[in-house]
């Protein structure tokens, strides 16, 4: 189950082979060049963009395989609509026919988000039969798999040559979900195998930006289980107490997302303006403070908002975690606060805001910390691990105050 047809090549190849005899088995261990020799497997290739169905039948060599395939690698801009979980079980339970299979697709996690919605939604479905995913391509991620192939050379070149053959187009393609370069051609393809729908979630939501597809979970950054994370968060809440105490006036979190930075304020006695313009995740902020956090009040804000409309002044405006999305810096000027605390990872505060502040007379710079610095973290329950990037922390104070 792929996304498009050149995906059966380019992670699949050693599935869409098929079972190899005895001899070839024996020359891909050795290193030797596979014979051609017919292939035992049959396999069914569904892609996904066009809904067709390709048999590659059993007793036939890779190589004509491969030129099976062939006349339906599409063009980059070809328009391609995949189906949903429901569509795709339904196509899944035709397609086996009541005979015992094993489907293999993309994975969750897989950056390509189109390839990764139906890595979730396979897995999903209501079908009944075992599904294993391709590690593919998730350049953020390690993942500790079930199952390594590597490929022998012959393999390889069979690989490289059905990308040079008929893939052209899409080693010329600047369109990132469909171009083809080394890092998406893997000379050992690895496999896994989710363990639940909150490992399949997770490493789905885990890539996610900040939309609906981030808030397919709850807690998708796992804030609440993150040794880091928590470290990360206990710190910045000991940053702001020492900048602003609760007698000063209520602290406005734009971005608060379900609310891990909230209740510890409003643990220590602060009254917070929670902005949040994610409706799921707003809606779990609200239900994590509604009980003993009278403190708190949630707002459907972004920063857009809140400097278009100035109606919420807070002794300081808390920017944690949350200035990765292009906003416009300038926005602060309007904000109805004098001091602003924000925090980012050091790469994105030295490309984003050193930039802005020494273009401004409007702000100054306080004081810069170091919050948390940075780790290699297991994530998903171990499924996968990533490199968490540090955070500091900067203060700012308006000019004149």
């Amino acid at each position: 189950m792929v996304l498009r047809a050149e995906d059966a090549v380019l992670d699949f190849l050693s599935v869409t082979r098929g079972s190899a005899s005895v001899e070839q088995e024996a020359g891909e261990h050795s290193g030797r060049a596979a014979p051609e020799e017919p292939l035992s497997g049959a396999v069914r290739v569904l892609c996904c963009d066009t809904r067709q169905w390709i048999d590659l039948a059993a007793g036939t060599s890779l190589a004509d395989r491969l030129a099976a395939l062939a006349p339906h690698v599409r063009a980059p801009d070809a328009p391609h609509d995949p189906p949903g979980s429901e569509e795709l079980a339904g196509l899944l339970r035709e397609a086996a026919e009541g005979r015992a299979v094993r489907v293999w697709t993309h994975s969750p996690a897989d950056n390509r988000r189109s390839r990764g919605r139906i890595g979730r939604d396979v897995a999903a479905g209501d079908h009944g039969l075992p599904v294993r995913h391709a590690v593919g391509y998730s350049p953020y991620l390690q993942f500790v798999s079930d199952e390594d192939r590597p490929l022998d050379r012959a393999s390889v070149a069979a690989k490289l040559d059905f990308v040079n053959r008929y893939c052209a187009p899409l080693l010329r393609t600047d369109e990132p979900e469909f171009m083809i370069y080394t890092a998406r051609v893997p000379a050992a393809e690895r496999f896994f195998t989710t363990d639940g729908a909150r490992e399949r979630e997770g490493l789905f939501a885990l890539l996610a930006s900040l939309d609906d597809e981030a808030a397919t979970v709850a807690d998708p950054w796992e804030f609440e289980t993150s040794a880091y994370e928590r470290s990360r968060l206990d710190a910045s809440t000991a940053w702001i107490a020492r900048h602003r105490s609760p007698g000063d006036g209520p602290l406005v979190e734009v971005g608060a997302c379900e609310g891990a930075l909230t209740v510890r304020l409003a643990a220590k006695g602060y009254e917070v303006d929670a902005t949040e313009p994610n409706p799921l995740f707003r809606d779990r902020l609200a239900r994590h403070v509604e009980t003993g956090f009278e403190g708190v009040r949630v707002h459907a804000d972004a920063l857009e908002g809140l400097a278009a409309e100035p109606r919420l002044p807070g002794s300081a405006y808390l920017l944690i975690e949350m200035l990765y999305y292009g906003q416009d810096l300038d926005l602060l000027d309007t904000l109805p606060a004098d001091l602003v605390l924000l925090a980012l990872e050091p790469a994105a505060l030295a490309e984003r805001v050193r930039p802005w502040l020494a273009g401004t007379s409007r702000w100054t710079q306080v004081e810069e910390t170091v919050l948390v610095a940075p780790a290699l973290e297991a994530v998903c329950g171990g499924r996968a691990y990533l490199s968490k990037r540090g955070s500091t922390g900067v203060v700012l104070r308006r000019v004149g105050d």
